[in-house]
């Protein structure tokens, strides 16, 4: 919607895990450093956990990217199964075919020969859960069960878990004392700070620039640490709602002011909480308080607080909620219809064409049928046609011609030429002219 206006090739802060835009924080360049060793030093259980948004599946992808073919990869991220069916979407990953009503043990013993023949050809089996700690503690001890397919000397198989917070409370308790004991490499990705923050959003907008960058100033940057807490898919939300803001009521250069104004938005609509410590916040909730106050008894000597009570429905009106986003929506929708109205122009415009040359078509097939028939052909050279008698040649004369187109000599038709024979030439030419008869003439 807003890329062509900032001159962006795609959406800077698009809540999708992209490791393009993975910015390297000292967190997350640490969490990656540990990632690495715990699949390279075949370390047992890695485990790595971070509160929600904070990018620990960019982080995986990232990670995964710069894996060798030399690794084999299983991959979960629907983790509410049981027992059974988890040791099924091992296999599934692994490109295996668990088959139909097959017992347990039928399905471990062809997933460890899977995981033999990948060492015996020096290849890596990985195991990756995403959102561990949705998986149940009969889940979790099936995967502890799993760590322990190895040989002699190192593991078959090597085990990631990446989840939330949570994740750590549930190693935690007694029933999972045993995989807790195989944790090797543990790690927690904590918020940006402030100064991360004003990194990550100008890396975001560097990565999605087309030409010269945007640059956002750090009194912008700061208003959207304040708000997103330092949690990447916060400042996702609020970076890009800037962007859509800025771009609904044409504005190139973001200022400080704009960004206020879209956090007093999205607080309004509900999709960020209100972490400002403004002295109007303040005065509202203190309103709110008094106002549940005034409705308690009143003990004796005590007087009922009146005046903050009357002001305390003016503090507790609610705002009036911003147009910007109706704007946008509406400049959206009458782009759309010039486009619509664009496109049937030229629609129109190409079936006049058609029908124009259609129309010429007909013509040519539907001329007269004397301009369709051919030309007479050529008189031939030879023999050479016989020249016109002239009165100034010796001894002849032109035969006489029926002049009379009213008479006709036997029954022909009026108006034919009687040319001369060459017997009555010369009878002519030897006893001089006389009458012509019919047999004379020729037609």
């Amino acid at each position: 919607m807003y890329e062509r206006f900032y001159n962006l090739r795609e959406r800077p802060f698009s809540l999708s895990p992209d490791p393009d835009y993975l910015y390297p924080s000292r967190v997350h360049r640490e969490a990656l450093g540990y990632l690495r060793y715990g699949i390279e030093g075949h370390a047992g259980f890695v485990v790595i956990t971070g509160e929600i948004g904070c990018g620990k599946t960019t982080l995986l992808q990232t990670m995964l990217r710069g894996l060798d073919r030399q690794t084999a990869v299983s991959r979960l991220v629907n983790t509410m199964l049981d027992a059974r069916e988890l040791v099924e979407a091992v296999m599934l990953d692994f490109g295996l075919d668990p088959g139909q009503g097959r017992s347990k043990p039928y399905l471990l013993r062809d997933l460890a020969r899977f995981l033999v023949d990948q060492r015996m050809a020096g290849r890596l089996a990985l195991l990756v859960i995403d959102e561990a700690q949705n998986l149940s503690l009969t889940a979790l001890e099936e995967v502890r069960m799993l760590s322990n397919l190895e040989t002699e000397k190192s593991k078959l198989i090597q085990i990631m878990l990446v989840g939330q917070p949570t994740l750590r409370d549930l190693l935690a308790r007694p029933e999972l004392e045993q995989l807790r004991q195989r944790v090797t490499v543990s790690y927690h990705l904590e918020p940006l700070d402030v100064d991360e923050t004003a990194a990550y959003v100008n890396h975001r907008l560097r990565r999605a620039a087309i030409g010269a960058p945007l640059q956002w100033s750090r009194d912008v940057t700061d208003v959207i640490h304040l708000h997103g807490e330092g949690i990447p898919r916060k400042i996702n939300v609020i970076a890009d709602a800037i962007l859509l803001f800025g771009y609904g009521e044409e504005r190139r250069v973001i200022d400080v002011g704009l960004a206020k104004e879209v956090v007093e938005e999205l607080v309004t609509t509900g999709v960020i909480a209100d972490r400002s410590a403004s002295p109007a916040a303040t005065s509202a909730a203190s309103g709110e308080l008094v106002a549940s106050m005034a409705s308690m008894p009143v003990a004796a000597g005590m007087s009922a607080p009146a005046a903050a009570a009357a002001s305390a429905p003016a503090a507790a009106a609610p705002r009036a909620p911003s147009q910007t986003v109706t704007a946008v929506l509406d400049r959206e929708l009458q782009s759309r219809e010039a486009r619509v109205a664009e496109s049937e122009r030229r629609i129109a415009e190409q079936q006049r064409v058609l029908m124009e040359s259609y129309r010429l078509l007909r013509d040519v097939r539907e001329k007269p049928a004397a301009a369709a028939q051919p030309a007479a052909a050529p008189r031939p050279a030879w023999p050479p046609s016989r020249p016109a008698p002239s009165e100034q040649t010796p001894g002849r004369t032109l035969a006489p011609r029926i002049a009379d187109e009213s008479t006709s000599v036997h029954g022909f038709s009026e108006g034919r030429v009687l040319s001369e024979t060459f017997w009555a030439r010369l009878r002519r030419t030897l006893f001089g002219a006389g009458k012509p008869v019919v047999e004379d003439w020729r037609y």
